[in-house]
């Protein structure tokens, strides 16, 4: 077997593996004969071990080729004409890094989920979603074409609010997951239309099409207005899951979830899928000075509100989820800046960093009560440095803002809520009196 075969294939088991897991405890579990606690989490363990042990081989090899990328063509879904759909993965100096410590973790929280779920009711449902997730996370970082990437995304959503809502049994924990799922398919647009623009102006959505696959530094192979309009939707497309201003208030409620799966999501990986997908398309960025503008300027802004709102929370993992916050803003802003390598370091670090923290939160709360008090007691205005700074009226303004969220919901309820519950009721007003044209009660069409 020659080295390109052998990175080929690792490439595929870095994919297959979790996918292979998600399959032996899912079938099972459709079947009514779910195996047991110790069996689902070893066998989840194994898969994320298999893969994450062929990214580190996948990492040295690269490593001992200068990082020369590696295409593996899988399948061409179809064909027509001069365009094509193909299902394509890359192995390079972005992809399998990022794999390497999205496995890493995803097997240390399953080894920690493990005990930490024992006995649960839902204990098989939260591995079948958690092997999910590592099989939706390895798609989007290892695609070499939106198709697939988008594809990857959507597993990582789906997942995502359906953990959230894990505990069903909790009417916020379902309104919470409801929210989340709400922002993600509002900004999910964004990723959709690009994959439109991209067809449309290539015939595919081979990124080999758009900027070649030298990461990081790529070319950009179409025209500026193209890749002007293409960054902006992914920058539309990565606010919601990187919870940007103002799409930043399902964040602290998506702690509803369990400890394992908050971790892992919003401290560690998913919280950074955004930022992922702008690296990937860096050299689109580089040709687009709006959209780095745009991601400094709410970057920027998102980071000052995280940190001000997050210092104001009354609970450990609302204090750890503005912190979250406001570090993705701050990799954003990187980006924007045209930085590469440091923004991929600061995800690394922090999501490793942070998703520790999500996993020690129970048992630091259960071994100091006074917690509360040193990092999530409302500290007042003063205990706002740099707003301690500010003269004394600005300091209570600020401080009531940060109470408030910065009134991000207030302003959503009244522009966007409002508005969709009046065409609710005009949608409803003309189904009566179509209703009453065609002879027929206004009770929703039905005959008297």
């Amino acid at each position: 077997m020659t080295g390109h075969d052998l990175i080929q294939s690792l490439v595929v088991i870095q994919l297959a593996a979790p996918a292979a897991a998600l399959v032996a405890i899912g079938v099972p579990a459709l079947l009514g004969r779910p195996l047991g606690e110790r069996a689902t989490a070893h066998v989840v363990g194994a898969g994320f071990a298999a893969g994450f042990l062929a990214a580190i081989a996948t990492l040295a090899m690269l490593v001992g080729r200068g990082f020369q990328p590696e295409i593996v063509h899988l399948a061409t879904w179809f064909e027509v004409g001069h365009h094509e759909a193909t299902i394509h993965l890359v192995a390079d100096a972005l992809s399998v890094p990022y794999v390497c410590f999205s496995t890493g973790l995803c097997w240390l929280v399953n080894a920690f989920a493990g005990k930490y779920l024992h006995r649960e009711p839902g204990f098989t449902r939260f591995f079948i979603l958690l092997a999910l997730f590592g099989t939706g996370m390895n798609l989007m970082v290892l695609a070499d074409s939106i198709d697939v990437l988008f594809a990857g995304w959507e597993c990582v959503g789906i997942s995502s609010a359906l953990l959230i809502g894990f505990f069903h049994e909790r009417g916020n924990a379902v309104r919470a997951a409801l929210r989340a799922f709400t922002t993600y398919r509002i900004c999910d647009v964004g990723i959709l239309l690009a994959s439109v623009v991209i067809h449309r102006t290539v015939g595919s959505g081979d990124f080999e099409r758009l900027f070649g696959t030298n990461w990081p530094a790529g070319t950009c192979l179409v025209s500026a207005g193209t890749a002007t309009a293409v960054s902006l939707l992914l920058v539309f497309a990565s606010l919601g899951k990187t919870a940007q201003v103002p799409f930043s208030n399902w964040l602290p409620r998506a702690m509803e979830g369990p400890t394992p799966s908050s971790a892992i999501f919003y401290g560690a990986l998913s919280i950074h899928a955004g930022a992922y997908v702008l690296l990937r398309c860096e050299a689109l960025l580089e040709n687009a000075p709006v959209a780095r503008l745009l991601l400094v300027l709410i970057g920027g802004a998102s980071a000052v509100h995280g940190a001000l709102v997050g210092r104001v929370q009354t609970d450990l993992k609302s204090v750890l989820a503005y912190a979250s916050m406001t570090q993705a803003s701050l990799i954003l802003v990187e980006i924007g800046l045209g930085w590469r390598v440091i923004p991929l370091m600061h995800v690394v670090g922090h999501a490793i960093v942070r998703s520790l923290q999500i996993l020690r939160s129970p048992s630091a709360l259960h071994d100091r009560h006074e917690l509360e008090a040193a990092l999530g007691g409302h500290p007042g205005p003063s205990g706002l440095w740099p707003v301690s700074l500010l003269p004394a009226p600005w300091q209570h303004a600020v401080y009531r803002i940060a109470l408030e969220r910065g009134y991000e919901e207030m302003v959503i309820a009244r522009l966007v809520s409002t508005p969709l519950r009046l065409l609710e009721r005009a949608a409803v007003a003309e189904r009566r009196w179509i209703a009453w044209l065609g002879g027929e009660s206004g009770d929703g069409g039905r005959r008297s």
